[in-house]
């Protein structure tokens, strides 16, 4: 499924071999909605995802096999906004990212914004995902709101790694891609709710306090109750060890529950 969650994925993977080393956890991404298809159709014991299923989703899921998705909430995910490592901008509102990503959005150059790219170019190249990315719908949700869509035009890569690698060899292209993708060759943005407000970082803190305005839940999906090995996997990514994880791979954990 989420290939936000890819990462995060394999690292649960990974370290779960060392914890019952007789079970074999086969990861693949694809996409929220290639996660969704796979669940819905019998194929996987879990889809990765980056939102969450949609009415017509589960009942699809209920048609094919008889059983309603169980969902799991397994951490969180800052969405972050990414420029060139060398682009001035340090921060944006939620109103400026949908005029530069909407249909008809009025940003189409970087000096609108006051900022000047060392290189003289001035058109901003949007870098998006494909349609079928959980990351795509919640983006599109979040910023452009509405009903809106995006406008036509943009650079629509396959996956979250994808997204910054673009941006980090481009000077006037920006994205949007889980937090964790961070590296040194790109920047991430401050984002405000609306001009004058504070604008905030992507980080665990802004995440679960809810100052960071582009945040989502991240979850695993399940067809009925899980059980047997799948409830074991599922129990111990929920346990310390498996949010310690979370955490490592650059997600934000789930709170602590108090004792």
């Amino acid at each position: 499924g989420s290939d936000t969650m890819v990462n995060l994925a394999q690292a649960w993977a990974e370290e779960y071999a060392t914890v019952a080393p007789a079970v074999s956890v086969e990861v693949s991404g694809g996409g929220s909605g290639t996660g969704i298809a796979a669940l819905s159709s019998g194929t996987v014991n879990i889809a990765n995802c980056s939102r969450r299923f949609e009415p017509q989703e589960i009942e699809q899921a209920r048609k094919n096999t008889g059983k309603a998705p169980k969902e799991f909430m397994v951490g969180f995910d800052a969405l972050a906004v990414y420029v060139n490592k060398n682009n001035p901008l340090n921060e944006v509102t939620i109103d400026q990212l949908a005029d530069i990503y909407a249909e008809n959005g009025k940003l189409t150059k970087w000096s609108q914004l006051g900022v000047k790219l060392s290189d003289g170019a001035d058109e901003i190249i949007r870098v998006s995902r494909q349609s079928n990315s959980g990351t795509y719908f919640y983006f599109r949700e979040a910023i452009l709101g509405n009903g809106r869509d995006f406008k036509l035009g943009s650079r629509d890569m396959q996956g979250s790694k994808d997204v910054v690698e673009l941006v980090a060899n481009t000077p006037s292209a920006i994205g949007y891609s889980g937090m964790g993708y961070n590296t040194p060759a790109v920047k991430q943005l401050r984002v405000s709710k609306k001009a004058g407000e504070p604008a905030y970082a992507p980080t665990v803190e802004t995440t679960l306090n809810h100052t960071y305005p582009i945040a989502r839940p991240l979850f695993m999906y399940t067809l009925g109750e899980p059980t047997g090995e799948v409830k074991k996997y599922l129990d111990w990514i929920d346990s310390e060890a498996g949010q310690k994880i979370v955490l490592r791979s650059g997600y934000v954990p789930l709170p602590k529950t108090g004792n």
